[in-house]
């Protein structure tokens, strides 16, 4: 069973190594790696605490962009006629335009991006 803490935005697995006899976290939904430990549940949550205090701050001084979390909330405005085809579409294959607009995004963000290229006639 893996349990999970949250603090700013962030979620962090909490699994229990029986051999260390300690809490083992990790940062969840970011490509950062972001682990730390506690031999108690109160430790635990301190050094997530710590450690994600210890993240916003290099982030900030090394002028990045700290990584957060998606929440699974898009707001969108597209062309009404846009709008209207994706609703079509969501009503033939059976399922809300949530679920639609999920799955088409969920594919078109697997494919590779492309890029144009110009032609010139030199």
């Amino acid at each position: 069973m893996i349990n999970s803490m949250s603090y700013k935005g962030y979620t962090a697995s909490m699994i229990f190594d029986a051999e260390d006899k300690i809490i083992v976290g990790r940062v969840l939904d970011i490509d950062d790696i972001i682990s730390f430990h506690g031999e108690s549940v109160a430790e635990f949550e301190s050094n997530f605490h710590a450690a994600i205090e210890d993240y916003l701050a290099a982030s900030k001084e090394l002028g990045s962009a700290s990584e957060k979390p998606a929440s699974g909330k898009v707001m969108l405005r597209i062309a009404p006629e846009v709008h209207a085809a994706a609703l079509k579409a969501a009503a033939r294959s059976g399922t809300s335009l949530n679920k639609w607009a999920e799955g088409a995004l969920g594919k078109a963000a697997r494919k590779p991006a492309t890029r144009a290229t110009a032609r010139s006639d030199a």
